[in-house]
């Protein structure tokens, strides 16, 4: 989602640029063409109400930080999820090294990670250099990200039982 917020604002949160770059190349029929330009709409104006056209998050996607952030310290306190717990404490000497050189002083550990990761994607696609310990921070973060990925859409599905004993 921090890519379409991006897309949005490089495109001014114009809704015709945004149908002319966003949604004319998929060449989609209708209803779906009609349904995505909707959805876009829709974003842009709770980017406008929402006081981040020009940088920050909306609030649905800093809600989805807070719900992984509460999920996070969850599993770090189930006796549940050790491998979890392994990937996080992997992570984390990395997770400090970028907030430390970054913005994200202030952020949670999370929202850092995804920082870190979407930091990684634009410098990819942007063809710059990226060096072997930038490469191996992405990889383990990305590995603990995953794994919290993975238990929060089992949270969501409500296969998640952190709390019974066996």
């Amino acid at each position: 989602m921090w890519q379409v917020e991006d897309l949005l604002r490089a495109n001014d949160l114009m809704i015709e640029k945004v149908k002319a770059s966003l949604v004319e190349p998929y060449g989609l029929e209708e209803p779906a063409a009609s349904e995505l330009l909707q959805w876009y709409e829709g974003l842009i104006e709770m980017m406008r109400s929402e006081g981040v056209k020009e940088h920050g998050h909306l609030q649905i996607n800093r809600n989805v930080i807070i719900n992984l952030t509460d999920l996070h310290l969850r599993l770090l306190k189930s006796p549940k999820a050790p491998f979890y717990s392994a990937a996080y404490y992997k992570a984390l000497p990395f997770i400090v090294e970028f907030r430390t050189k970054s913005e994200g002083r202030e952020k949670g550990e999370i929202e850092n990670c995804f920082d870190a990761l979407y930091m990684l994607w634009l410098m990819k696609i942007q063809k710059r250099a990226v060096n072997e310990e930038t490469l191996k921070a992405a990889a383990e973060i990305g590995k603990f990200i995953s794994m919290l990925s993975f238990y929060y859409k089992e949270e969501e599905e409500g296969r998640l039982d952190l709390e019974s004993v066996e």
